[in-house]
């Protein structure tokens, strides 16, 4: 009998189930034992997802004929406004199951803010209060005993790991941020919509949800938390017509005397340690290109020809450490695995 962890995932015929499924496949400690995908119930995952087709997997089934009793941890890759009701309904009655809940549903720690946020009440308030936020570099002493981790969206994971050092070191006007976001088609989910299509989306730069983001408020809740007062920050995202890649460029107001060569050696020394987080060397400009299929984070400093501000550019695969990638990292704190493990793969090149 295999001494594996067995995992369930929520969600599966989505592209970030999928991912999590293909990184899975390749951890030493997991076995995937359910996957669950109630429009595709019954089907194969090589059915729905043709580059899984060549190994062993389970068939989807729902969410409802899953056997939770045979999981231990379970991967959440559903809209926001269904995970609630099913995380809930499985604690319920598996209290031993351990949730890492890639949706949004669990990610503020104001259940008023999620109503404001995502239109709707929110319906397990009181999960939320044991929920820990994800953000694996910033809170792994409360992601490893925690029963129920919400992983941050792509964009926050992006912008928080460039400017949370620098908030919290005082280096910046925390009021006065800028956040330019671009994110590849698949950040949209798999399901059909018109702006996705190829014809709309390919050979052109496009922002949506101006001024509106959901992100925005999950990007503000930490920085305010950083900096100790509320914050407001100005956010607009772009989808880009590439499968998957995140860059997020911050325009920001230094303080004091501080420079970009201070930020710089801030990021450095906050990530010295870190196995996924670079902070590039002078001049070095992170691209997509850089990090494409992996679980890394790069981080470039530049000053701005503007006095007394500096730019800050960040890049992650948005399906990867902006999702699954960072969902398995947040697993192995968990169950006190090498933090690494699963996660080795190197960036995709060209």
């Amino acid at each position: 009998m295999s001494n594996k962890l067995r995992v369930g995932v929520l969600g599966a015929s989505g592209y970030t189930g999928a991912d999590l499924v293909r990184l899975a496949l390749e951890h030493p400690e997991m076995e995937i034992a359910a996957l669950t995908a109630n429009s595709h119930a019954g089907k194969a995952m090589g059915e729905v997802f043709p580059h899984l087709a060549f190994v062993d997997l389970p068939d989807l089934t729902t969410v409802e004929d899953a056997d939770w009793s045979a999981i231990d941890v379970a991967f959440c890759g559903l809209p926001h406004g269904t995970t609630q009701d099913i995380t809930l309904a499985v604690l319920s009655g598996h209290p031993g199951i351990r949730f890492v809940d890639m949706s949004a549903d669990f990610r503020f720690q104001d259940p008023e803010v999620y109503q404001s946020t995502y239109g709707q009440e929110h319906r397990a308030p009181d999960l939320q209060s044991e929920a820990v936020y994800g953000l694996t570099e910033h809170y792994r002493t409360a992601i490893r005993d925690a029963r129920l981790v919400a992983c941050p969206g792509c964009y926050p994971t992006a912008a928080l790991m460039s400017l949370l050092p620098l908030v919290t070191a005082g280096l910046i006007d925390s009021t006065d941020i800028i956040i330019d976001a671009k994110s590849g088609v698949s950040g949209a989910g798999r399901s059909l919509k018109q702006n996705t299509l190829f014809s709309e989306t390919g050979e052109g730069l496009s922002p949506y949800s101006v001024g509106t983001h959901r992100h925005a408020p999950e990007i503000e809740q930490e920085i305010s938390k950083a900096a100790g007062q509320p914050i407001t920050v100005n956010f607009t995202p772009h989808l880009i017509p590439m499968s998957r890649g995140e860059l997020c460029t911050a325009y920001l107001r230094l303080t004091g005397r501080a420079t970009a060569d201070d930020l710089r050696a801030t990021l450095a020394d906050a990530y010295r340690e870190e196995a996924f987080v670079h902070v590039a060397a002078e001049a070095v400009i992170p691209k997509t290109q850089n990090v494409r299929g992996s679980n890394h984070c790069q981080i470039g400093v530049f000053a701005d020809r503007v006095p007394g501000r500096a730019i800050v550019i960040s890049v992650i695969d948005n399906l990867v450490k902006g999702s699954a990638g960072q969902a398995i990292q947040n697993f192995n704190l968990m169950y006190g695995i090498d933090e690494v493990t699963g996660l080795t793969q190197q960036p995709l090149f060209p």
